[in-house]
């Protein structure tokens, strides 16, 4: 099944990031017809400086090959290398209606956090509808919060396909269940706009540093805890096994422990989960000449796809040769 999924080269990719998405996107790629990509276009909604965009662009590519993505298996490229897109989203863009953005819950959500509320940003859905349908990809992989962007591609698809004949596959939605939202030092959903993120790549002692920083309440270290309300004990479940786990939620409801014990232990956790994959993260930043191969040839073969599809949706509304 061709699956396809893109992540946003904001920032330093972070532990949420991973949890949320990559380690999905990382177990797909063996059955399945993977197609990945870096999404600059949506990056520029918040008006990035040019040169820390170009430098998170090869600190994603680095964080995902260091991590196993299978560039032999997997499409993985640059979204600004297939033009083909973003020509698609503006013939998508004369059959949406107005409403139907307006309805986009994410650019509310956006604004409310702060950023200018820009035409891109508000046209950010429908961009998202053309990386989707550009590949004829049958599965894509989502959190729960972006179910709607799933049920808007659907819903244009099936729109064109009605008034131009059958032209585009319509995708199906894979909600990523098996992983809570991932907390940040500060209880909040772990986002880089909340400055709350612990980096999967940032040194050891950093990483070791924001654990202990982590926001836990006042409950006094001989009283007992309530595990299911702690920051600490919800990234634990992400990194401990399931005996250990069990003995932790044992020590939380006995009382007699502090949250520094817990947060000693996370660390140590983190930075031994990760510690594998940093020889190779700091092999790949060194060797951006690779980086950039895997980028090309990955754009080449998405190109390939894009310009089949494009060409059928050119020639439903017209625009023929």
């Amino acid at each position: 099944m061709r699956i396809l999924s893109g992540i946003q080269p904001s920032g330093k990719l972070h532990i949420g990031n991973y949890f949320g998405a990559m380690r999905q996107h990382l177990a797909m790629q063996h059955d399945n017809e993977a197609y990945y990509f870096i999404a600059e276009y949506h990056a520029l909604t918040s008006n990035p400086d040019p040169e820390k965009l170009h430098e998170n662009v090869f600190g994603v590519a680095a964080d995902y090959l260091a991590l196993g993505l299978e560039p032999e298996k997997t499409v993985f490229w640059r979204q600004s290398d297939v033009p083909e897109v973003v020509e698609l989203e503006w013939i998508l863009s004369c059959i949406t209606p107005v409403g139907l953005m307006q309805r986009c819950v994410s650019y509310k959500d956006k604004v409310a956090q702060g950023l200018s509320p820009n035409h891109g940003l508000f046209s950010y859905p429908l961009l998202q509808v053309a990386d989707i349908l550009a590949f004829d990809s049958e599965l894509v992989p989502v959190g729960a919060d972006q179910k709607q962007h799933i049920e808007i591609t659907r819903d244009i698809a099936m729109r064109f396909n009605n008034i131009y004949g059958e032209t585009f596959v319509i995708p199906k939605d894979h909600i990523v269940e098996s992983v809570a939202v991932v907390p940040g030092t500060d209880g909040r959903k772990m986002s880089k706009s909340y400055d709350n993120t612990i980096q999967i790549f940032e040194p050891e002692k950093q990483m070791r540093k924001k654990v202990m920083r982590i926001q836990t309440d006042s409950t006094p270290v001989e009283e007992p805890k309530d595990p299911d309300k702690c920051n600490v004990f919800a990234l634990l479940k992400l990194f401990a096994d399931e005996s250990e786990l069990a003995d932790w939620d044992s020590r939380y409801r006995s009382g007699g422990m502090g949250y520094g014990d817990a947060k000693k232990r996370l660390a140590e956790l983190m930075v031994e989960y990760f510690r594998p994959y940093r020889q190779r993260r700091e092999e790949l930043a060194a060797d951006h000449d690779y980086l950039r191969k895997v980028l090309k040839d990955g754009a080449e073969r998405a190109r390939a796809q894009a310009r089949k599809t494009l060409e059928r949706a050119r020639l439903a509304v017209g625009l023929r040769p």
